[in-house]
This record gives C-alpha cells, sequence and structure tokens, in this order.
C-alpha cells in the first residue's frame, strides 16, 4: 500500500502558520502568529447573498500534497515500524479511504467509503484490518474527538451540505473529491501525536458496522448532553471572560479579521472561477459557428476561419487558465475551514475558562461566607468568654 506522509495543510502566506503548521497545538500553545492580513481583500465587497458565489463546491477536496513531515509520531509499544524509501521517518499506522460504494434504501441513499488500516502497534489486535464508513461516522469520530480534546485543531472534513452551483451529490466527480478529503483526514489524525491514540479513532478504524453503532449508542446520555449545553448557553449569556490572557484576546481579534478576509477572498475566487467558466462556455461555441459560418461566405471565408481559429485559442488559454485556478481554490477554501476550526477552539477554550471563572467565584463566595460565619462564632465564644469571666468575678467577690 502507498505511504501517505503527514500531510497538515497548505504554507500560510507571508510570515502566518497555515492550517498544517502543527496542528496538535494547545490551548495553552496555539501561537500568536502575526503575518498580513491580506489587506487587498479590504477593497473589495461581494453581497454575500449572490447565489453564483457558490460555484465550485462546498465539498472541495483538499489538495493533495506529497510531502512527509519531519517528525512523525509513533507509538511506544509498536514493534516493527514501516520505514518510507524517501526518508527516515517511521510509522507504525496506514489507513487508505477508497472503493466509494452506494446504497439505496427504503428511505435514504448513502455512500460508503472503505477504509482499509496497517499498523504494527501494540494496541491492535490485528496488524490489518478492513471496515466501511460512511459520512455520518466520520462526523461522529470528528464530534468525539472534539470532545475529548476541547482545545486541540481537529482536522477538518468537507461541508456536509450541497449548495447552488455545485456538482451533483451522487456524482463520479463529488465521490471522488470527498474520497480523497476522507483520506486526508483519517491520515492527518494518525499523524498527531495525541489524536492518533484516541481510543475512539482506534473504534472509528477497526469495529464493524454493528459493533460501531452499539458503541455510538454508549456516549452520554441525555441529562449529559443537556448539561453541556446549559454550560454552553451560559457562557454564551456571561459574554467575555473576564480574565482572558492578553496573548488570547489577541489571537481571538486576529482570527476574526483573518476569517473575515479569507471567506471574502474565497468567494472572490469561485466568482471569477464561473466568471471564467461561462465565459469559456460561450466561447467554445463561436469557433464552430465561424467555421460553418465561412463555409457560406467566399468572399470572407478566410477571415471567418482566422476568427474561429483565434477564438479557439482563446478557449485554450481560458480553459487552462481554469485548470490552474480549480487547483488553487480547494487550498484557499482549507483555509476558510481552519480558520473556522481554530475560532471554534478559542471558543471552547473560553467556555472551558469560563466554568473555571465561575468555580472561582463561587469558591470565593464560600470562603467569605466560611470567615464571616467563622468571625460570627468568634465573637460569639468571645463574648461567651467575658459573660464567664464576669460571673465568676462576681461568684468570687465577698
Amino acid at each position: 500500500m502507498e505511504a501517505e506522509g503527514r500531510v497538515l495543510g497548505p504554507p500560510l502566506p507571508a510570515g502566518g502558520e497555515g492550517p498544517g503548521a502543527d496542528s496538535h497545538l494547545a490551548a495553552g500553545a496555539l501561537g500568536t502568529a502575526r503575518g498580513p492580513l491580506l489587506a487587498a481583500a479590504e477593497v473589495l465587497a461581494l453581497d454575500d447573498e449572490e447565489d453564483d458565489l457558490e460555484v465550485f463546491s462546498k465539498d472541495t477536496s483538499l489538495a493533495e500534497v506529497n510531502s512527509f513531515s519531519p517528525s512523525v509520531p509513533i507509538s511506544p509499544s509498536s514493534i516493527n515500524q514501516y520505514k518510507f524509501e524517501d526518508g527516515p521517518e517511521l510509522r507504525d499506522l496506514f489507513i487508505t479511504v477508497d472503493d466509494p460504494e452506494s446504497h439505496i434504501t427504503a428511505i435514504e441513499t448513502f455512500i460508503t467509503y472503505r477504509v482499509v488500516t496497517k499498523t504494527t502497534r501494540g494496541e491492535f489486535d490485528s496488524s490489518e484490518y478492513e471496515v466501511r464508513r460512511r459520512y455520518q461516522d466520520f462526523l461522529w469520530l470528528k464530534s468525539k474527538l472534539e470532545e475529548a480534546h476541547p482545545t486541540l485543531i481537529i482536522p477538518p472534513l468537507p461541508e456536509k451540505f450541497i449548495m447552488k452551483g455545485m456538482v451533483e451529490r451522487f456524482s463520479d466527480e463529488f465521490i471522488e473529491t470527498r474520497r480523497k478529503a476522507l483520506h486526508k483526514f483519517l491520515n492527518r489524525i494518525a499523524d498527531h501525536p495525541t489524536l492518533t491514540f484516541n481510543e475512539d479513532f482506534k473504534i472509528f478504524l477497526t469495529a464493524q458496522a454493528w459493533e460501531l453503532s452499539s458503541h455510538k449508542k454508549q456516549g452520554p446520555g441525555l441529562l449529559s448532553r443537556m448539561g453541556q449545553t446549559v454550560r454552553a448557553v451560559a457562557s454564551s449569556v456571561r459574554g467575555a471572560v473576564k480574565n482572558r490572557p492578553e496573548m488570547f484576546t489577541e489571537m481571538n481579534n486576529y482570527m476574526e479579521t483573518f476569517s473575515q478576509k479569507i471567506n471574502l477572498l474565497d468567494k472572490i475566487a469561485h466568482r471569477i472561477y464561473k466568471e471564467e467558466r461561462d465565459y469559456f462556455n460561450e466561447m467554445k461555441e463561436y469557433a464552430p459557428i465561424h467555421t460553418l459560418w465561412s463555409a457560406s461566405e467566399e468572399d470572407i471565408a478566410d477571415s471567418l476561419r482566422g476568427i474561429a481559429s483565434c477564438i479557439d485559442r482563446c478557449c485554450k488559454a481560458t480553459e487552462k487558465r481554469m485548470a490552474a485556478l480549480s487547483e488553487h481554490l480547494p487550498i484557499l477554501h482549507e483555509y476558510v475551514l481552519y480558520s473556522e476550526i481554530l475560532m471554534g477552539v478559542l471558543k471552547r477554550r473560553d467556555q472551558i475558562q469560563g466554568e473555571l471563572d465561575s468555580k472561582v467565584d463561587a469558591l470565593a463566595h464560600k470562603k467569605t461566607e466560611k470567615d464571616l460565619c467563622l468571625a460570627t462564632w468568634e465573637s460569639f465564644l468571645a463574648s461567651q468568654s467575658v459573660d464567664l469571666h464576669v460571673e465568676e468575678d462576681s461568684e468570687d467577690r465577698p
């Protein structure tokens, strides 16, 4: 099986940290990258409601990159690690997502993908597993990773829903696009020094469909989920965190600005691609028309054939430009996905700190009550001691 290297995303331009930079960063070490915030985008404005902005695919796969990370995590319990031919890196977990298959039932139609895992880790009962997973299973895995590691950057999944102007949901193009994205998602987790040892990730790779379904049902109960929801709502009602460190405040402001600009650039790029595609579709009809026209107009036949040839060259140039643009669109959109993930991580960090602040306030309140109660008792005991001394003195007098 072809070994895939650690690919965590494209580099961020102009000195920033991209999606691929250290995706296992925790809340206390997210970094404070400060690169140019794409200031040129400030002069551009688009209507968010324009239908023609969603033209490429919100399910676009993340660009395939054949590069290997110099630091690939391995399991402490590994016995025989596989070795790359292209370098000294050692890996002990290989995952492939392939063989998409359509399933039609009475209530739904969906696609499953084969997930093949090869490993030498001691915590696995076998060296190779083959299971089939649907998109909902990938969503479940991502939610479990976020739940278990709220301050880690979980790799993005392709969006679930299809918008206007996108390819048909069950077309070969769409399925292959999603397959590549799911393949990259699992391999990014496998290469992560913390997420790769998550128990739910292991179950996702090894459990058969009925076993996975049974495991899902063992998740947090209704009351637990309600408690999580109540805490999230309470955190949002409280507003800004009182004691948020300055570095996180700066980071949050930076990410808000970056997210706005990268979303704007993504929409602009999709709009340019749509306009190029419309231009190409119109142009490619004119070359044959002028060629046919030249057959019936002997006086200007040479001119018409020249125009047809020129239009044909323009079509080829436009098609080449569209191909180059389509390669960059997924990379740009990946930044959008990662900006959303980073904003989510910062929000969860604020929720955790909000809970800590509430507990610290409650502890301080209880301490105040205890001190007040203790002072009251000391005052009472002191008064009793004085009364006792007065009574003893009165008894001692003749």
